[in-house]
């Protein structure tokens, strides 16, 4: 079919310019009114900041420095701008926190605020007005009145540095893109059982012998020697980024994880470990280690020197301690853990846990900090003055709160940033069940559950960024953003704001603004992705992209409903919102083989216990969507009638998982009839007999994806056709990357 003639298929319609609306901030500012007229902002116009007030010349030279990608470079001047001057005043006023003036009008733009904080912000909302679009030079800015503050003061980001290591200029471009978003908090997670990421002068076989470890499978070799991956921030690098952030109001909150998640602290020094020796496993695993700390003097002796020299290098008033998933097998069979539970008079390990955490808390609490930590921390009783950081859903929140205890929401999946951002295969590695940048923006942290004197004990919320599968700075960039933006205007905007079709509508402005920094995001969900059905020689193609956003535009024309065409047809697909293009522009080949193919994405996981989005670690790196706890995936409604040729690429990975938080966790996989095993295919129920086996003897031999083929027989009807595995105990661990079930009468 000519390009042409589908387009004329497809409605079109006029593109209408929407009513002018508010400027596009985001956040949206806590009041903002808009008048007539504007302000010329060109290289002329001059900033001047009061004789003697560093804060105001820091946010000046901020202002500054960001309008620069405007490719507009301000003189900064010390006094008060003379009259009839066009000018922009940085100012003290009498707002106090992080509150702020802003007032632009045609003869003058003035920042108003008691505080260095409130100067900031002033600064970063003055560059957003300048920066609505991807145009440079000088800009007429709308006249507006903005009272602004946060409505939470916790506004955070967490970053885990140890399963993946960033560089410090990685850091640093994520601090400068919080900063435009006015949030103030990174919470940067540093040890774990997969590594030690921090310098300790004390203890230096910490980054010596736990900074490096072999990754798993194929990746951890290259001609037969290991490969070691890693990294560690020194100290002067750590002074360095702690300042760098507190230059943009960002306060850096370390995370040293005890007493679980302690594997790089025992494998250095194994005296610190429960049993006294060295652990047998490497650091490759993801998943919960059994390894804790032990409780003896020295144990805690070692935690204060390291503990102290951590304060020394972060001023935060919060030391994050983690206190989670610390699994107590170790303890329940070592009789010197048994005996201490005796001789402190506890009732079990969740007590002692609780008296270990509150023994490492007065530590802090000499020094004037405030411990922070999972939540945990509440099991068996939680020191007075502790901060809960609610995780497991928002239970631990509502718990800290009732109980007089401060909390930040950070809730799984809500915002473990982790997961995907859309259910399309194109989506990088990640956890699989879809946190979207909507499911962000719905989430509130002001609990119905609690009462208001209990919601004054929300600090505020933080995403998560957990780096198991996020083994490259891209991936970092986009699993955080877009939806970094959402977290930035739950923290900060008035409840009563919250409209997510204004927040779409400014979404274009934020996106050019990420460009600006040079920030990567996620695209794949504003795109257009096709599904396809058969409709007798032809092919019935319908079009959505991830959030509903927008119109999609094919082929010059406007998608409104699915259309037929010829098989071989191109489509040419964007999405666009109020006429700003969303995404990279797709090229869509309707095919018969895409017709008659299902990835692991378009297959239901059969009960999808523990979804991932898995990465193949060695070979063509192939990503696939797995439950790693029961390899099953299901073809919905197939018409068997006629019988099928089937085409499948599979893959294996390294079973490098520790299920120690899932006691007695078996894969059930279905006993092999070769060394190898098989990819079985099953009609109807999951549980009948296989009637196909495509054996995985040419698989095994290879480190990325193979073709296996075979035939299904004919079975009267439509069925769902059930994939599995029979092979024996892991690893590897074997996963399906698509199908092909092409009739067998072609």
């Amino acid at each position: 079919m000519k390009l042409t003639i589908l387009a004329m298929a497809l409605s079109a319609f006029a593109l209408i310019t929407p009513a002018m609306a508010m400027p596009a901030l985001t956040p949206v500012p806590a009041q903002m009114t808009q008048g007539e007229g504007s302000f010329a902002l060109t290289a002329k116009t001059r900033i001047y900041v009061p004789a003697g007030d560093a804060d105001a010349r820091n946010a000046a030279v901020y202002l500054r420095d960001q309008l620069k990608a405007r490719k507009l470079t301000l003189e900064i001047v010390t006094g008060a701008a003379p009259a009839g001057e066009a000018a922009i005043s940085f100012v003290r006023g009498s707002s106090s926190g992080e509150a702020y003036r802003l007032d632009v009008t045609p003869g003058s733009i003035i920042i108003a605020a008691g505080s260095r904080e409130g100067l900031f912000y002033g600064a970063v909302t003055l560059w957003q007005l300048a920066t609505q679009d991807a145009t440079t030079g000088a800009v007429d800015l709308p006249m507006v009145a903005i009272v602004d503050a946060p409505r939470f003061q916790w506004r955070g980001l967490m970053l885990d540095s140890v399963r993946h290591f960033q560089s410090p200029d990685q850091i640093r471009k994520i601090i400068d893109t919080m900063a435009i978003h006015k949030l103030n908090i990174l919470q940067w997670h540093l040890t774990d059982d997969q590594g030690w990421r921090l310098e300790i002068k004390a203890y230096p076989k910490l980054t010596q012998k736990t900074a490096y470890r072999q990754e798993a499978g194929a990746a951890g070799w290259k001609n037969g020697k290991p490969l070691w991956y890693g990294g560690y921030y020194t100290q002067d690098q750590v002074r360095d980024i702690v300042a760098y952030a507190a230059a943009r109001n960002i306060t850096v909150v370390p995370e040293i994880d005890v007493p679980g998640h302690a594997t790089a602290i025992i494998q250095a020094y194994p005296e610190f470990g429960t049993e006294g020796t060295r652990p047998k496993q490497g650091m490759s695993d993801w998943g919960v280690y059994p390894n804790l700390l032990n409780t003896e003097d020295r144990t805690f002796v070692f935690l204060d020197t390291v503990f102290n020299e951590v304060m020394d290098l972060f001023p935060s008033p919060y030391i994050h301690v983690g206190g989670d998933e610390a699994i107590k097998p170790q303890w329940q069979a070592s009789p010197a853990i048994q005996a201490k539970i005796k001789a402190l008079g506890l009732k079990d390990e969740h007590e002692l846990q609780s008296w270990f955490i509150q023994r490492v808390g007065k530590s802090l609490t000499k020094r004037g900090r405030r411990l922070i930590g999972w939540d945990e921390i509440l099991e068996g009783g939680i020191a007075p003055d502790a901060t809960v950081m609610s995780w497991r859903g928002v239970d631990g929140a509502v718990t800290a709160a009732k109980s007089g205890h401060d909390t930040v929401l950070s809730p799984a999946p809500m915002l473990y940033f982790d997961h995907r951002q859309s259910p399309f295969s194109d989506e990088p590695p990640g956890r699989g069940k879809p946190t979207t940048l909507r499911t962000v923006y719905d989430f509130n942290p002001a609990l119905d559950a609690m009462t208001e004197v209990e919601r004054k004990h929300v600090l505020g919320l933080q995403a998560n960024l957990w780096t198991e599968h996020i083994r490259t700075d891209e991936r970092v960039e986009i699993m955080v953003f877009p939806r970094l933006t959402a977290v930035a205007e739950v923290g900060w905007s008035p409840a009563a704001s919250r409209d997510w079709n204004d927040f779409t509508r400014r979404l274009p402005s934020s996106l050019h603004r990420l460009d600006a920094v040079g920030m990567r995001y996620n695209t794949v969900p504003f795109e257009p992705h096709m599904t396809l059905s058969p409709a007798g020689d032809k092919i019935t193609v319908a079009l959505k992209n991830g959030l509903d956003l927008g119109e999609i535009r094919v082929n010059g024309g406007v998608y409104t409903a699915p259309v037929t065409v010829a098989e071989g047809t191109m489509l040419t697909a964007q999405t666009f919102l109020n006429g700003h293009p969303l995404g990279r522009e797709r090229k869509l080949s309707v095919t018969r083989a895409a017709l008659e193919t299902r990835t692991s994405y378009d297959l239901d996981i059969c009960e999808g216990k523990l979804n991932l989005a898995l990465e193949d670690d060695g070979g063509e790196r192939a990503v696939m969507l797995m439950d790693i706890l029961k390899p099953c995936w299901i073809w919905r409604g197939a018409d068997t009638s006629k019988g099928f040729k089937i085409t499948a690429k599979v893959a294996n990975y390294p079973f490098n998982f520790q299920l120690g938080n899932r006691p007695g966790q078996i894969i059930p996989f279905d006993t092999p009839q070769t060394k190898d095993g098989e990819l079985l295919v099953r009609v109807g129920d999951c549980t009948s007999d296989p009637v196909a086996r495509l054996p995985l003897a040419k698989a095994a031999r290879s480190t990325g994806v193979t073709v296996l083929t075979g035939d299904l027989p004919v079975v009267a009807g439509t069925n769902d056709l059930c994939f599995t595995f029979a092979q024996n105990a892991p690893p590897p661990e074997w996963a399906l990357q698509e199908v092909r079930l092409t009739p067998a009468s072609q």
